[in-house]
């Protein structure tokens, strides 16, 4: 029963007949699991208690990146960066995908995918790029969202699942993922420069830019670096005094709402409509993330019990390297049908139950697990959440990529990156604890 009502689930999500969304297909499939005990309302209550932290955080960003977007803040950030590639086109791509990356460490990669995705596609817009440049720009820019963020536990909650299942602390986590994150990054820029360089125009002309950006809301502009420095204190500090991140993002928000609504003074003309910010936020994402989280939870005991410990427990008797990526690729491609965070709440539990497994492959494979949840997601559209809000912000910019060209671009750049990051890890891992 669990089986077939996911399936049913995922043919929904990918068909959503008469516009119903994969949100709407994903709660369908999660009301079906409940009403027919495959799901217990134990279970509903087990998984919120994971993911209402990270449900409310996204909402919040939600809000702030329409806010801002309103009020002509990536455009103005777009016009700043292209300047900074001073018309080198060969330049401002690589430049693009490194303050992805910044981003992605600071803001986690659903940040990337709300914040920096539209400040890259504004710059494409800026300076009438052909379809195909524009396309490696902002395919760089969501591809490397997911690729960096496994640098720190709070950069994805596929880390701090990790982390906090296996009890792994913030030290020992960065002495692990940091260099390997830095060789994934590498990698990744160099697969994106190698597949999209025959795209990229060779320079491009600063006279297009405008002399300045129109900005529709100034106070709301102004305050944007402090909403993202208060961003940043809450998802590096949040953890440690024991306060939700969510919290610090709800703050940031009501900021938001309250800059754009003039609540504090009524006499003043309100420029952005909050009513349009509230219908556009991307409610399809949130509820397809909610629904799927539960479908899953109903094939828990049969993915753990009927495929997981068998594999996990054979590819922990096949040596360092061979566990390190038959691990990774193994959450990948769950990853890929389930989404990676469904999917880490699965293989977390399968790797703790190896038995009679050295302490080195097991700790190996916990973090080959994290980086194939986060890198392999990249595969499919309903891998990761940053995949689907970075399609979400293409949309609403008036870029459509379909489901089909997506997947045959990101699985000829997924695959070697993955590979040969898990290697880095397989080598790397060893050396730091001799």
């Amino acid at each position: 029963m669990a089986i077939a009502i996911f399936l049913l689930t995922l043919i929904l999500v990918i068909w959503q007949p008469r516009g119903l969304g994969i949100g709407f297909s994903a709660l369908g499939g999660a009301l079906l699991a409940l009403a027919t005990g495959v799901v217990t309302l134990q279970d509903v209550s087990a998984t919120w208690g994971i993911i209402w932290d990270a449900t409310f955080t996204l909402i919040a960003l939600s809000l702030i990146f329409l806010i801002l977007d309103e009020a002509g803040f990536f455009q103005w950030l777009a016009l700043l960066v292209a300047r900074l590639g001073v018309g080198i086109g060969r330049l401002l791509f690589p430049l693009v995908i490194l303050l992805g990356v910044l981003v992605t460490i600071l803001l986690t990669n659903n940040g990337t995918a709300l914040f920096w995705t539209p400040t890259v596609m504004e710059m494409m817009l800026m300076l009438s790029f052909r379809p195909k440049a524009a396309l490696a720009f902002v395919f760089a820019t969501g591809f490397i969202a997911d690729a960096a963020s496994a640098a720190l536990p709070a950069s994805h909650l596929v880390n701090t699942i990790s982390a906090d299942y296996f009890q792994i602390s913030w030290l020992r986590y960065i002495l692990v993922m940091i260099p390997v994150n830095f060789m994934a990054i590498a990698i990744s820029l160099g697969v994106l420069w190698f597949y999209f360089e025959r795209y990229i125009p060779p320079t491009y002309n600063l006279v297009r830019l405008p002399p300045r950006c129109a900005i529709g809301d100034p106070i709301v502009c102004q305050w944007g670096f402090a909403i993202f420095g208060l961003l940043i204190i809450g998802y590096f500090f949040a953890p440690r005094v024991g306060v939700p991140v969510s919290f610090y993002a709800a703050i940031s928000a009501l900021i938001m709402l309250a800059l754009a609504g003039r609540w504090f003074h009524n006499d003043t003309t309100v420029v952005i409509s909050l009513r349009k910010v509230l219908r556009e936020a991307p409610w399809q994402v949130i509820f397809f993330s909610l629904g799927m989280y539960f479908v899953v939870f109903g094939l828990r005991d049969v993915a753990i019990d009927s495929l997981l410990n068998p594999v996990l427990q054979e590819l922990s008797d096949w040596g360092l390297t061979l566990a390190a990526t038959g691990t990774g690729f193994l959450a990948a491609l769950l990853s890929s049908i389930l989404n990676n965070i469904p999917t880490v709440l699965l293989t977390t539990q399968a790797i703790q139950d190896i038995t009679a497994v050295n302490p080195v492959v097991r700790e190996v494979m916990v973090y080959a697990n994290a980086m194939g949840c986060n890198l392999g997601a990249k595969i499919t559209p309903l891998g990761s959440l940053s995949t689907l809000l970075w399609l979400y912000v293409l949309a609403r910019k008036g870029l459509y990529i379909s489901w089909g060209q997506y997947v045959r671009i990101a699985f000829v750049l997924t695959i070697p990156v993955l590979f040969l990051s898990l290697l880095s890890l397989a080598i790397w891992l060893p050396w730091l604890i001799a």
